[in-house]
């Protein structure tokens, strides 16, 4: 029987599961069991307002969003420096008492040791978990060849383990992301390379065909599997769950949501001189009230 994926409501969520703030082992201790069984969401805030807003939902854990930080940043996706990060994962990390991902990009590195010197700086945050991609940011060879993309997977794991900590290291293969000609093929390839280099977690996105799913879960299993859910492919968490995906994420579509909502109205008012767009947007007094009651709450 596929257990019921976990699926926060809109109602004032029990706080009782919550852990003392900078308790870090045990969110960690907690961020590792939502991988051991079930399926959860792991919802992407890009600022302490959203992170915030998302704990209130109820979800169980949270993670960074390389991209709905850059765009809050005025910058594109990749182009944010390895110190402007580590502060926004640590003012992430600090803002709520979850277990928090932190997408870590490429590891800010070509070179393992360079990648392994920035992961143990990533765990001094406090996270409890971190992905690395494979991907190079080069269009003409935009994936590291895999011996070292391996290398540096089994780099990010001896800085992890040599931190003492339990963080939990998410590889991710970037083959349908960059256009690789057999992106599904290809992707199993690395994400077995990555299990058998040390990864805990396996993240493949771009895959939105439940056959593909279902093949990226029987074949790296038993590790836990990662999905992205960006966009409104038709399948439901339920389906995902039942598929066997572990994780749920949805990556820079948040932000991407809200830059959508303000440009819809912005646009009105550059362009008409109206605001009919504003119909509907939640009141002013509603995130003031939600907001002074939440300063209140541990984080």
């Amino acid at each position: 029987m596929v257990a019921k994926p976990h699926l926060p409501g809109r109602q004032v969520p029990n706080y009782n599961f919550r852990m003392p703030a900078l308790d870090f082992t045990a969110r960690r201790t907690a961020f590792r069991k939502l991988h051991q069984s079930g399926c959860f969401v792991i919802p992407n805030p890009w600022d302490i307002g959203t992170a915030r807003y998302l704990r209130h939902l109820g979800f169980k854990a949270l993670a960074t969003t390389s991209g709905g930080f850059a765009f809050s940043r005025g910058l594109p996706d990749g182009a944010v420096s390895l110190d402007a990060m580590l502060s926004h994962i640590s003012e992430i990390v600090a803002s709520v008492d979850l277990p928090v991902n932190a997408d870590f990009e490429s590891g800010y590195a070509d070179e393992p040791d360079a990648v392994a010197r920035n992961v143990r700086r990533c765990v001094e945050t406090g996270v409890a978990g971190l992905s690395i991609e494979d991907a190079t940011g080069n269009p003409e060879k935009p994936l590291y060849d895999l011996p070292l993309a391996v290398d540096r997977i089994k780099a990010a794991r001896a800085a992890i383990d040599a931190s003492g900590a339990d963080v939990l290291l998410t590889a991710r293969a970037e083959c349908f992301l960059v256009g690789h000609a057999d992106p599904l093929r290809e992707s199993i390839r690395r994400l077995q390379a990555y299990a058998a280099a040390g990864a805990d977690v396996l993240y493949s996105p771009g895959p939105t065909k439940r056959d593909d799913i279902q093949v990226i879960v029987s074949t790296v299993a038993p590790k836990p599997v990662n999905v992205l859910l960006s966009s409104n492919t038709g399948l439901s968490v339920a389906d995902l769950a039942e598929l066997g995906v572990r994780r749920v994420s949805v990556g820079s579509s948040f932000a991407r949501a809200a830059w959508t909502g303000f440009i819809r109205v912005a646009t009105e008012l550059a362009e008409q001189g109206t605001v009919t767009s504003f119909e509907g947007i939640t009141p002013y007094a509603e995130l003031k009230h939600f907001f002074e009651q939440d300063k209140n709450l541990p984080r």
